[in-house]
């Protein structure tokens, strides 16, 4: 018999090679699966049963969290029970002999909550950037002599930039991950277009509104480093740093930072992120009428379920019965 320790470091290489899955998603997998044979101190596969299986969901679910007085999320539970059961999977496919991975049932969880920006607040949020740029402007024409061109420019840069981040987020519905990865030779201004790699390498098409073309443009033209990623930072601190460190994109985490700057300018109280954005962009879609599988598409979601979170706020079918029933 193998040792189960010794099969769960073959299944995170199983991941890394075959299955070819992120770094991030190898990371998780270790965490929850190290998790359960800690608590569970089994040593081989076959002692794996239902029994222990009830008995650790049953720990999961009395485990206390300190980030909220319910524990742990039914969402992070069943993330446990996912990364078992794909362990478990993959013990069968090398015929050892252990639980049945189909005996592994998910917790029903409750209808995941999810905010979006429509009318008024979209708009503030997306012209928050030029109200800033507008405002930069008037301040700079009063300053002396004696201050530094090349920081008001950089000042000019960084608000451009800012405008076509969140036209971009809006318009393509792309994850953060993905946007800070973007290099400039993989969009085409000359296209409506361009082809993005997402979760688990798969690669799938976005599209650009004509004013995501537009400030990208903008954004672009006044460009005058030789980074070949489509955003940086454009700081008078990181101008000082190496040219090796200036060329590095921006992090999920400044995007993330940037969207919420934003936001609070734009007088939006909600906690609003690139998640937000990318939220927007698919609810904007289906209450025009759009596809609910041409939307999964563009979102890059391999299972329909995952886009289904949207359709019960966007359900007009339903306020036309509610109307013509009821509505007099």
């Amino acid at each position: 018999m193998t040792n189960i320790q010794n099969l769960l470091t073959e299944f995170l290489e199983y991941l890394e090679i075959e299955k070819n899955r992120s770094q991030a998603t190898i990371k998780n997998y270790s965490f929850y699966l190290s998790r359960f044979l800690n608590w569970s101190r089994i040593t081989e596969a076959e002692q794996i049963t239902a029994e222990l299986i009830r008995k650790y969901r049953l720990y999961l679910n009395r485990l206390p969290n300190p980030k909220s007085e319910s524990g742990l999320k039914k969402t992070t539970q069943n993330y446990h029970s996912i990364a078992i059961r794909s362990f478990l999977k993959y013990l069968a496919k090398r015929d050892i002999k252990t639980l049945a991975p189909e005996k592994i049932e998910l917790a029903k969880q409750d209808d995941r909550q999810i905010e979006f920006l429509e009318g008024n607040d979209l708009e503030k949020i997306l012209e928050a950037p030029l109200i800033v740029v507008s405002q930069s402007s008037l301040v700079n024409r009063l300053k002396t002599k004696d201050q530094r061109p090349a920081t008001n420019n950089n000042n000019q840069l960084i608000k451009l930039r800012d405008k076509a981040i969140l036209e971009l987020l809006f318009s393509t519905g792309l994850r953060v991950s993905e946007m800070a990865k973007l290099k400039q030779d993989e969009i085409n201004l000359k296209k409506d277009e361009f082809s993005v790699r997402g979760k688990g390498s798969k690669i799938r098409v976005v599209f650009l509104s004509n004013q995501a073309k537009y400030w990208l443009q903008e954004y672009l033209k006044k460009r005058i480093d030789m980074s070949s990623y489509l955003f940086i930072a454009h700081d008078y601190a990181t101008a000082k740093t190496a040219a090796s460190e200036k060329d590095k994109p921006l992090t999920p985490r400044s995007i993330e930072r940037i969207v919420v700057k934003y936001a609070k300018i734009a007088g939006i109280t909600k906690k609003i992120t690139p998640h937000t954005l990318r939220h927007s962009f698919a609810t904007d879609l289906l209450k025009n009428g759009a596809d609910i599988r041409a939307v999964q598409s563009m979102l890059g979601h391999s299972s329909i379920t995952t886009t289904q979170i949207y359709t019960h706020i966007t359900d007009k079918h339903l306020k036309d019965i509610y109307q013509k029933y009821h509505g007099k």
